[in-house]
């Protein structure tokens, strides 16, 4: 895959939008599953440690968006200027051919070398959608790439399990009713206990493991097929899950506003820390898809503005979701997913109004189900890709078995076999956050956009869609608040 690859096409006038348009898009982009493990990460890690972590997290997060900009800026003039010399090499050898009787000492035209032609190559505005994939390719010699694509799979492999835990779990905390003699609102309901009566022979975790095969009988075979997500169904997951959060984000103000919160969270608690982390990489992640999003906003003229505004409002968002949550629960009371907290059958939810309880239980379960099919197909693809990178130097074609059958059946039975073993929504977040999270949001954007700067067409200064950032202090800086951060989470995992 190069630099004139299908994924680096231009965009039609008619698929382009206003930067309104844009900023609801990416804004949409953001917020999703990590929000809702959000408030349990902020009641582990205590309310002053959360909020400040949240504040660099999203820094850090909006400073590497800016280097993906500027190399797609960079990558769409270099693209540009590679077609142009390609343009005139062909020019050239056609000129050669008419004017082959001409004197060799006197040329017609002076062509000039690539470093005249630099100084008049189109703008760096970016019109065509290069994806990561396809600046890794323009920019990662051979082990960048397999390093690239295996940090993309583990990625989608945490996603995947992330799904497939958080639905099963919603419906399981739906359908098990049962609550021993001696609950109360202290303890947690253990796993092992029956899930509707004294009797009854199944465990809330047995029924929790049927939801889970049920979730990939019926979603698994998209797997094998090509799907494309509708805009109804886009219009449908968008309008559920921001009337969820209105709703929930109300109904805690509600009891917060009567005098009613009965929670005291801790002030800071270090060993929270390492769930906090890799919850706000995830909730912040929007950089493996965020070409296709920004590439068609008509006027580009402040997007940074634009990004920076959407990441301000998430900010203030996330920051409303998750306070609001840990003062009015009580401590340790918020579930990992927070629209538990919601569910009929549990306790002291925080509304006794029944369609609302089920509304809000059960909205992840279309939301991300609709979602599923289209990252198991992301992910079988990226499988593809890699095993054919592999085989590159193989005479041997990959066969149709292995693209139609393995590559699909590998994406499927990873996150089977994790979710399958744990329900911990937050800790799956976590963990997908920390480490392979950590390198798509960070360490991936920032060694693009070093990369990208020692090309021979962005020798100049001031040119469009040149980050904020731009001293290469901030990509040291980055490279090393990652490696300290991922150390220390993996150091406080171990303890």
């Amino acid at each position: 895959m190069g630099p004139t690859d299908n994924s680096a096409s231009p965009v039609s006038s008619e698929d382009m939008y206003s930067r309104l348009v844009g900023y609801v898009y990416v804004f949409n982009l953001i917020v999703g599953t990590g929000a809702l493990t959000m408030p349990a990460a902020f009641g582990e890690a205590g309310w002053l440690l959360s909020l400040v972590a949240i504040i660099v997290l999203a820094f850090m997060s909006f400073l590497t968006l800016t280097f993906m900009i500027e190399t797609m800026a960079i990558s769409n003039a270099k693209l540009r200027f590679e077609m142009a010399i390609i343009q005139d090499n062909k020019k050239e050898a056609l000129e050669h051919s008419v004017n082959s009787h001409a004197e060799e000492s006197q040329p017609l035209i002076n062509h000039g070398t690539k470093t005249d032609k630099l100084h008049n190559s189109p703008s760096f505005e970016i019109t065509r959608t290069m994806e990561m994939g396809t600046m890794a390719s323009m920019y990662f010699n051979k082990v960048g790439l397999v390093l690239f694509n295996l940090c993309i799979i583990i990625y989608l492999y945490g996603d995947l399990a992330i799904y497939a835990a958080a639905v099963p779990k919603s419906l399981q905390d739906v359908a098990c009713t049962y609550k021993p003699q001696n609950f109360s609102c202290n303890l947690t309901q253990s796993e092992s206990d029956p899930c509707w009566d004294e009797g009854s022979s199944l465990t809330r975790m047995d029924v929790y493991r049927i939801f889970v095969v049920a979730f990939f009988v019926l979603l698994g075979p998209f797997t094998f097929f090509n799907l494309q997500k509708t805009k109804y169904m886009q219009l449908f997951t968008s309008a559920t899950r921001w009337l969820a959060f209105f709703i929930m984000i109300v109904l805690a103000c509600m009891r917060l506003g009567k005098g009613e919160g009965r929670g005291h969270p801790r002030v800071a608690v270090a060993s929270g820390a390492p769930s906090l982390f890799g919850v706000c990489v995830y909730s912040f992640m929007c950089h493996h898809s965020l070409p296709s999003m920004v590439t068609p906003i008509r006027n580009k003229s402040k997007l940074y503005a634009v990004l920076l505004g959407d990441y301000g409002t998430i900010l203030v968002f996330y920051l409303i979701l998750s306070m609001t949550a840990v003062f009015a629960i009580a401590d340790g009371g918020i579930d990992d997913l927070y629209t538990l907290n919601f569910r009929p059958h549990g306790c002291e939810p925080l509304t006794s109004v029944v369609p609302i309880q089920y509304f809000l239980v059960l909205f992840p379960v279309f939301t991300l189900s609709s979602n599923f099919p289209i990252i198991a197909i992301t992910l079988r693809n990226n499988l593809v890709a890699m095993i054919s990178m592999i085989r590159a130097n193989s005479r041997s074609s990959m066969s149709g078995f292995i693209t139609r059958i393995v590559c699909p059946l590998l994406a499927l039975l990873p996150p089977i076999a994790v979710a399958l073993g744990t329900n911990k929504v937050e800790f799956l977040v976590g963990f997908t956050g920390s480490y392979a999270g950590a390198g798509i949001q960070y360490v991936i954007p920032a060694a693009l956009v070093y990369l990208a700067r020692k090309d021979f067409v962005a020798i100049r200064e001031g040119y469009q869609h040149r980050s904020p950032f731009s001293h290469k202090g901030w990509v040291y800086l980055t490279f090393i608040w990652t490696f300290a951060a991922v150390v220390l989470v993996t150091i406080n995992r171990i303890i």
